[in-house]
């Protein structure tokens, strides 16, 4: 256990970002999810609506410290990959 009044402050500060972070990181999830099951309808134009929204999340993620934009950058493009693959 920490001895300095600091640590313990840190300690209880990173808990809680650590949920903030958690809570961040599944609210993206949950909009990739909401763009590969409007790829799995077939559907286009619900697809890059999703897609939108998606990719706004993703980088609102990388302004937040959730993902470096490496990740979030691939996580787009390949998602963009199988919309584009869509029939209209």
């Amino acid at each position: 256990m920490a001895h300095h009044q600091a640590t313990k402050k840190s300690i209880r500060k990173t808990s809680r970002q650590t949920v903030v972070n958690g809570n961040r990181r599944n609210r993206i999830r949950t909009f990739i999810k909401k763009v590969d099951a409007a790829i799995e309808e077939g559907k286009k134009a619900p697809a890059q609506e999703a897609l939108k929204n998606a990719q706004s999340e993703l980088m609102k993620g990388v302004t937040k410290g959730i993902f470096k934009l490496n990740t979030a950058s691939r996580k787009i493009s390949r998602l963009s990959a199988k919309v584009k693959a869509l029939k209209a």
